[in-house]
């Protein structure tokens, strides 16, 4: 039985992300639409990559494709392994394909040396993950499993308006199971769900760690607009005492957020938390002007949904106290929150001891972006995932994954799905 070296499979590698890069380019970085012709164009190419290497090939109820070896083409249960192929607009070629070309090549290794998988394995080629084209997220995924919610089905697409159940009917799938919260495949078949996915933070860069396996996806809670409301006056008329100043009550909320964040993360809990929009009225602020109002975004993230319940109380803890001190009120609107999902307890053991093997040591994380893989764990299949090394962040063009770090996420999942040789 003869292993495949790394100069073939890096080379068919790199063939996936140079061939569905050029059918995708934008002015910068790439553009594959959830859902769209683009889309459609970048399964076909993915289909023929698949057919040329000798894999099986079929198209799911939601328009994925599934890849197999052929002798596995009709097995009754299997393993499931990938990711999706949607990318934002202008963004990186590495987020999502990546997982599904680390599926194709496990497939591809597994057919050329000869070895077995440990069960069978069907690689898949998920549409529709990026929420930007319709406002929501994972819709492929939710589709597959009966998780899509009916304002999701109704949500419509950032350049048309046309609602998403329009789009999927553009594309002959049949929304009525939809529409009815149904599976549109048969989950009882799915032993597990694996997925590899670049690294979308530096812990990896900075740690100098090619891959690592996961341990849960951070849940969150999410304020998109916080009002703290104050009183406006005079810059150099008003004295300390008698402001209302909405802007130093959010310095002082967040000074306190940041403090329990250490601490938190000095006792070993798991959290994240981030203002991404920050400012007063444009159209009233003024160098000479204490404002009367300023709004803020807040999203906190942990694999520990008690740490969640925990914040949440502290939050509206800190937002009362700061109100009575400085008089001022903070509004937070609506709350928009998703559940952590913790990766299976097994397969992480499983993916860490392949980890070992394949590369003699082994490094775990917490995933602060969510993915496919926590939809296919809400749905009670077990899940697992790698992550892959890359530089930039993603979501832009900049992304900058290595073929040699990808060789190493992939030999991963190989070591952990092959039978011992």
């Amino acid at each position: 039985m003869k292993d495949l070296d790394t100069d073939t499979l890096g080379g068919l590698a790199q063939q996936i992300f140079d061939g569905v890069r050029a059918l995708s380019r934008d002015t910068a970085g790439v553009s594959r639409p959830a859902f769209s012709s683009v889309e459609t164009e970048t399964l076909a190419w993915l289909a023929d990559f698949a057919r040329q290497n000798g894999l099986h090939v079929t198209e799911d109820a939601g328009r994925n494709l599934l890849f197999s070896l052929p002798q596995d083409a009709n097995a009754t249960r299997w393993t499931l392994i990938g990711s999706h192929v949607d990318s934002v607009p202008m963004g990186g070629n590495y987020d999502g394909l990546a997982g599904v070309a680390a599926g194709l090549i496990v497939l591809i290794r597994a057919a050329r040396s000869g070895r077995r998988f440990r069960k069978p394995v069907k690689c898949i080629a998920m549409r529709g993950e990026e929420s930007a084209w319709f406002g929501a997220c994972y819709l492929g995924s939710k589709m597959l499993t009966g998780q899509l919610p009916a304002d999701e089905l109704a949500a419509t697409h950032k350049g048309d308006d046309r609602p998403l159940s329009a789009h999927l009917q553009d594309l002959g799938i049949d929304t009525a199971p939809l529409a009815a919260h149904l599976p549109i495949c048969d989950l009882s078949r799915i032993d597990e769900y694996l997925e590899l996915h670049i690294e979308q933070g530096p812990l990896l860069v900075e740690r100098d760690i090619p891959a690592a396996v996961v341990s849960g996806i951070r849940g969150n809670f999410r304020h998109r607009k916080i009002r703290c409301i104050g009183q406006a006056g005079h810059s150099g008329a008003v004295p300390r005492a008698y402001r209302h100043d909405p802007v130093l009550a959010f310095a002082e909320l967040m000074h306190r957020l940041d403090s329990t964040w250490s601490h938190l993360q000095q006792t070993g809990d798991d959290l994240v938390l981030t203002s991404g929009i920050v400012g007063t009225d444009p159209a009233s602020h003024a160098i000479a002007r204490i404002p009367d109002e300023l709004m803020f975004s807040l999203d906190i993230r942990s694999q520990d949904a008690e740490v969640l319940n925990q914040m949440r109380r502290y939050l509206r803890a800190q937002m009362d106290d700061i109100s009575r001190s400085r008089g001022v009120r903070f509004d937070t609107g609506s709350e928009v929150a998703v559940a952590p999902a913790l990766m299976d307890a097994t397969i992480i053991a499983g993916l860490q001891d392949a980890m070992q093997q394949a590369t003699g040591d082994t490094f775990t994380m917490a995933s602060g972006g969510g993915h496919d893989a926590a939809i296919f764990a809400q749905a009670g299949i077990p899940a697992g995932m790698v992550f892959v090394r890359n530089r930039n962040g993603s979501h832009n063009p900049d992304e900058a994954m290595e073929i040699d770090d990808f060789l190493v996420g992939t030999a991963v999942l190989s070591t952990y799905l092959e039978e011992a040789p």
